[in-house]
């Protein structure tokens, strides 16, 4: 089943969401909310930061938040055909942490759903192979543990998961990966311009870097459950309906509707906006294909994880007997 919409889903639904790219058509959608977004960050700079620095702090978090997700946007297509374009629009790494190629790159692999949560074949999993978890040390695990709780996800993880990311990229780079070396040149350029246009702005150097923590933090939010330990590949990926009542309201759209997960991955190339409908058109399809892995509301996620991890460390089914 995997890379194949619900079997009920309207025609026209289908064909609502990749008229832009049968047209031809620029992803306006797409390019509007990256020009609110640079704008939400050029304000955090020079605006919010001389009247109110923690506010500021959370402005540049938002941005930061909707930057990244841009960047998932524009690895998957969007918003033009031309591939060196898009990038171009986002590759100013204002998150700091991860070079744009890297998560590109990585994030393409991640999108082989048969190996989904696979603690070496999915760049992205958060799962440990059982005999390594066996070789940690009575602290590391106790760090380990924590950071699979909600809260620990948003506090310790943007830290951990950078160190991993850096640790395993350089390593390869050691061994001679220029690929990947080439990444890191092109983002610590990018660095420096980032940091000289914050040293032009009345923000200081320390709340840029809490800012981006933060988004980093509430990224952590979409990641931490994304996917789950399950035989089936199909069954492997979320839906969060909605975003919840109050600040919740608005993750949703931070993430760009990367809540509704399990359409994302069996669509990849479909833009944000269309997410929805794909949803709602084959809504108990979806439910059946990932058998009602589903949560109503990143409130729900709070209320049930914030402290009490939802998954264990080590791969729970590992080494792999899955199936499609």
């Amino acid at each position: 089943m995997a890379d194949r919409p619900a079997k009920d889903m309207t025609a026209s639904a289908a064909r609502g969401a990749d008229a832009w790219r049968s047209e031809g058509a620029v992803d306006w959608p797409t390019l509007w909310v990256m020009a609110a977004t640079y704008l939400v960050w050029v304000l955090a700079l020079w605006v919010v930061a001389p009247v109110s620095v923690p506010l500021a702090i959370l402005v540049l978090a938002l941005a930061v938040t909707q930057h990244s997700s841009l960047q998932h946007e524009v690895l998957h297509g969007h918003p033009f055909r031309l591939r060196w374009l898009n990038e171009l629009l986002v590759s100013l790494p204002v998150g700091l942490c991860f070079p744009y190629g890297r998560f590109r790159d990585t994030h393409l692999a991640h999108h082989r759903d048969e190996l989904l949560t696979d603690p070496y074949d999915d760049p992205e999993s958060n799962f440990m192979d059982p005999a390594v978890w066996e070789r940690q040390s009575r602290a590391r695990r106790m760090l380990l543990r924590w950071n699979n709780t909600l809260l620990g996800r948003m506090t310790i993880g943007p830290v951990q998961g950078v160190t991993c990311f850096a640790a395993q990229d350089f390593t390869a780079i050691r061994a001679g990966d220029r690929a990947i070396l080439r990444d890191w040149i092109l983002h610590a350029v990018g660095l420096v311009v980032v940091f000289w246009i914050v040293a032009q702005s009345p923000m200081p150097v320390w709340a840029y870097l809490a800012g981006a923590y933060l988004g980093l933090s509430i990224l952590k939010i979409r990641t931490y459950l994304e996917h789950r330990a399950h035989l089936k590949a199909r069954c492997r990926t979320v839906v969060v309906e909605s975003g919840g009542p109050g600040p919740f309201a608005i993750l949703p759209f931070l993430f760009l509707n990367n809540n509704l997960h399990v359409v994302h991955h069996a669509k990849p190339n479909v833009a944000w906006y269309h997410l929805p409908t794909l949803y709602r058109a084959g809504r108990e399809d979806w439910l059946k294909r990932n058998e009602t892995y589903v949560y109503p509301s990143y409130a729900a996620i709070f209320r049930a994880h914030l402290v009490k991890a939802k998954d264990p460390v080590p791969h729970p089914l590992y080494p792999p007997k899955g199936q499609a």
